[in-house]
Formats: structure tokens, sequence, C-alpha cells
């Protein structure tokens, strides 16, 4: 038995025509159908007309989002004598035997 559809589905279902749409139209369409309460993702495919079994036609990259991903991490380091100095140059928020009392969401125990 099929499942029943909720009424923002078959509305946003009613809004979009089963058709390619070009990046200028797609936008707007996509901010029109948008009926969730949270942060909704967005697939898309694209035609490169390229061979990806050549090396000199492989598509590799990544995007920097404008905004980052919104959280910042804390790193901490747990080290002891010249390491700590280390640990700080190197961008370490905390570091030396008490950085483990912060809860940290990278922690790196050094020898």
């Amino acid at each position: 038995m099929a499942r029943k559809l909720s009424k923002n589905v078959v509305k946003a279902r009613a809004l979009v025509e089963r058709r390619p749409y070009t990046l200028i139209d797609a936008v707007p369409l996509l901010k029109k159908v948008k009926y969730a309460k949270f942060d909704e993702t967005v697939d898309l495919t694209l035609r490169l007309g390229v061979d990806p079994k050549h090396a000199d036609q492989m598509v590799r990259g990544t995007v920097v989002l404008p905004h980052g991903l919104g959280k910042t991490k804390v790193v901490a380091v747990i080290a002891s004598g010249d390491k700590v100095a280390d640990a700080l140059a190197a961008g370490a928020e905390f570091a030396g035997g008490d950085a483990a009392a912060v809860h940290p969401d990278r922690c790196s125990p050094t020898a």
C-alpha cells in the first residue's frame, strides 16, 4: 500500500514540473517550495561531458562555504615540556597537563 503524502509534499510537487531546470530557474523555485522548519539539502546533477577514465579529464575540487559549517572546533593537547609550546604554535587552544579539563572536539596526547 502506498504511503500517504503530506500536505507540504503535495504542494511542492504541484509546483515542480518533471523537466530539467536551468540554474536561474531552479534557485527561486527551491526557495518557493521550502516547507521544512530546518535548512534542507539540495542534490545537484551536472553533465560535464568528460570521461573520468582519462587522467587529464578527472574532475575534483572542493567548495568553501560562505559561512563555514557554523561550528567552531576546540583543540586541546595533553603534553609536557617543549611540546606545550609546539602545540600552542600549531594552533591548539589549550595545551598542558590540565588541557583535558575542557571538553575539546579533538584531543591529541603526545609522549
